[in-house]
């Protein structure tokens, strides 16, 4: 992408997190998502502030919704084994089987 905007995704037609965002860890992500939101729901901004900054708050909680996502995963290849040790095993996807 040649621009700063984020094109739309095809799925759900909002704006996907621009390089920017989709490099944030999500603590950053998080604190300026909490802060776009405080921003949001104080008003006074202007119009295209505001639909310019409810766009990026979009994009980062998908980016951090994604990014919970994969800590679950990796969460859940955590298999407890006898005696109290752990072990990570590599799970084929989301079967709605408990591994």
């Amino acid at each position: 992408m040649t621009t700063n905007e984020a094109e739309p995704t095809a799925a759900t037609g909002a704006p996907a997190p621009d390089g920017e965002i989709a490099e944030l860890p999500f603590d950053a992500a998080f604190a300026e998502l909490r802060t776009a939101i405080e921003e949001l729901e104080a008003g006074g901004l202007p119009l295209e502030e505001t639909i310019r900054r409810t766009e990026r708050a979009v994009a980062l909680q998908r980016h951090c919704e994604r990014l919970l996502g994969e800590a679950e995963l990796r969460v859940r290849q955590l298999v407890a084994r006898p005696g109290g040790g752990l072990e990570a095993r590599e799970l084929a996807g989301e079967s709605g089987e408990d591994t």
